[in-house]
């Protein structure tokens, strides 16, 4: 049932982002998808959360100010806790509803630019983590 539920929630996902061909094997994106994903997150994302996605030092530490330094989103933190539309709220909105300083780029990204860049960090999971997030909530 969970195997068929994950299938049908990877092919939607790839519907929805009008990437059918190409899929990387147990994932929601393409290669192409990861490629333009590191230009987005290197023009971006890099400068707060790593050019490895590997996020700040003391990420679960709040700041003076009350907020929390960039976390990673390459599998070590807990961005593989969010569904993919949290995921995608949260580049939109930006970080300042879950404790943090990270900007909106719901302006400034289109969409596509914003799945692209969760393709990219989610590149950086390993199977066990995208396994657990498709088995949580994934897509």
């Amino acid at each position: 049932m969970f195997k068929t539920k994950a299938l049908f929630g990877v092919l939607l996902v790839a519907l929805l982002s009008g990437c059918t061909e190409g899929t990387v094997e147990g994932r929601w994106y393409t290669q192409v998808q990861i490629e333009h994903g590191k230009t987005v997150f290197e023009e971006n994302c890099a400068s707060c959360h790593g050019t490895e996605a590997q996020g700040s030092f003391n990420w679960r530490k709040r700041l003076e100010d009350g907020t929390y330094p960039p976390p990673p989103l390459n599998g070590t933190g807990h961005a593989w806790h969010h569904p993919f539309d949290m995921l995608m709220g949260t580049i939109a909105q930006g970080g300042a509803p879950m404790g943090g300083q990270m900007p909106a780029f719901g302006d400034v990204l289109s969409k596509d630019d914003q799945k692209a860049a969760i393709a990219f960090f989610q590149s950086k999971w390993d199977k066990r983590i995208y396994d657990a997030w498709s088995e949580r909530s994934g897509l």
